[in-house]
């Protein structure tokens, strides 16, 4: 018979997955930097990336609160979306569509973050963990924002210059 898992275990589970997501992210913008073209896209990498590290600060926060270290478990959503935005940096090289793969590369990342970051908050609620739910809403409230400033870029600079 299988092991009764609870709420409690998939939480943390999910934890640890995200946690080596956001760490892997700040592996990662600093290359969707160097890549970028759009001055606008360069600076909200540059703002992403200091945000993610405090991300990690607040998933670190709610280990603690948890009694638990923190710990990576490799999350292979990330792994496969981050692998899709090194082949756009390596397929559009030098092309005017470049900044638009990358910028819907980093969407895909944001969008990947907002369903985790809202499940854990939720989790986070059922569980009590009040304090946890807020750290996790805060990020949450972040991603969101910076998934309205790529479609702005997106749609003000980056996908008309695509077209060549």
């Amino acid at each position: 018979m299988a092991e009764v898992k609870t709420l409690d275990e998939l939480f943390l589970d999910t934890l640890k997955d995200v946690y080596f997501a956001e760490n892997k992210i700040v592996e990662t913008l600093p290359k969707m930097h160097e890549a970028a073209k759009s001055v606008q896209l360069k600076d909200a990498f540059t703002k992403h990336l200091a945000e993610t590290k405090v991300h990690v600060e607040r998933l670190e926060q709610v280990f603690e609160i948890i009694g638990e270290e923190p710990e990576q478990k490799t999350c292979d959503a990330i792994l496969g979306i981050t692998d899709e935005g090194a082949e756009i940096m390596e397929e559009y090289e030098g092309s005017p569509a470049l900044d638009a793969g990358l910028l819907a590369a980093a969407q895909a990342v944001e969008h990947y973050e907002m369903s985790r970051y809202g499940t854990l908050r939720t989790w986070a609620l059922e569980l009590g963990l009040n304090d946890a739910a807020g750290l996790l809403q805060t990020t949450l409230d972040e991603e969101q924002a910076t998934d309205l400033t790529l479609t702005a870029i997106a749609t003000s600079v980056v996908n008309q210059k695509a077209e060549g």
